[in-house]
């Protein structure tokens, strides 16, 4: 194989607001760091242990100007792109490195207060399912989709 690939898949959640950043001719850059979690249970002391990492990430022009506009700290996002790497001087002389992920396409997934209404939402859910489930055997399946449907519309989806 002598082909490469750089490509980065992140879901995690915005920990700040966008920086924008407009240059001369219109174009302009925006940018946040995103929070990813692992969790594993520590086999020695049984003690759940959470480890974060933080991904700089880098949108260009209209995505930049979108993500700006619906974007905030805490909200849930899916970015797909490459990884880059930039080096600087910094004031006092020495040479700065960043790793960044250049973004090709992303994806909003939840705003920070629909994640923590589902979160609060969650403990009754498992209840309502067992509840749902108890009752399905119960019914036949002619009754249970003896409810009025919508009609359905028509999507532009390729399959």
């Amino acid at each position: 194989m002598s082909g490469t690939l750089n490509k980065v898949m992140l879901i995690g959640h915005l920990g700040d607001a966008v920086k924008m950043h407009y240059f001369e001719g219109g174009n302009c850059i925006g940018r946040f760091p995103i929070a990813t979690n692992e969790s594993y249970t520590n086999k020695q002391t049984g003690e759940r242990v959470t480890n974060t990492d933080w991904h700089n990430v880098v949108v260009r022009n209209k995505a930049a100007e979108i993500c700006e506009k619906y974007l905030s700290k805490g909200d849930k996002i899916y970015v797909e792109g490459r990884l880059k790497n930039r080096q600087w001087q910094a004031e006092d002389g020495t040479t700065r490195y960043a790793t960044e992920v250049h973004v090709q396409d992303f994806t909003f997934l939840s705003t920070k207060q629909e994640s923590m209404t589902n979160a609060q939402n969650n403990p009754a859910q498992p209840a309502q399912q067992q509840q749902q489930q108890q009752q399905a055997p119960q019914q036949n399946a002619t009754t249970q989709n003896t409810a009025p449907s919508e009609p359905e519309q028509e999507d532009d989806l390729p399959f």
